[in-house]
């Protein structure tokens, strides 16, 4: 079975679309930099070290510190799918980083987002 697109797209080609969603709203990149790390487990070094490697997203979150046990409870349709419904494990994470991004575009309040 092919790996799915995504999979193997950098994050860093994607990482802009995630800032520019954001900032259209009011946002800043600054914000969608906490939303990465709070998912991943990653430090700001880490972050911009993957970006400028191109890092594609098996390896980003295979590489990912500690996955925050909080993002289970992200909730909700992104694409047309439930987050909690994805099966595959990497789209999930994907899918919820999708999430949290949306959110963020929508005027969220950041403690809500990361699950306070």
């Amino acid at each position: 079975m092919t790996k799915h697109r995504i999979f193997t797209t950098s994050v860093a080609s994607v990482y802009p679309h995630y800032v520019a969603k954001a900032e259209r709203k009011g946002r800043t990149k600054a914000e969608v930099d906490e939303i990465i790390r709070w998912l991943t487990g990653l430090s700001q070094d880490e972050l911009e070290g993957h970006l400028a490697a191109k890092t594609d997203f098996e390896t980003f979150f295979a590489r990912a510190p500690g996955l925050n046990p909080d993002r289970t409870k992200i909730t909700g349709v992104i694409c047309g799918v439930r987050v909690e419904e994805v099966a595959a494990p990497l789209m999930r994470e994907i899918r919820y980083l999708d999430k949290l991004i949306d959110e963020l575009a929508r005027g969220k309040a950041m403690e809500k987002i990361l699950r306070a």
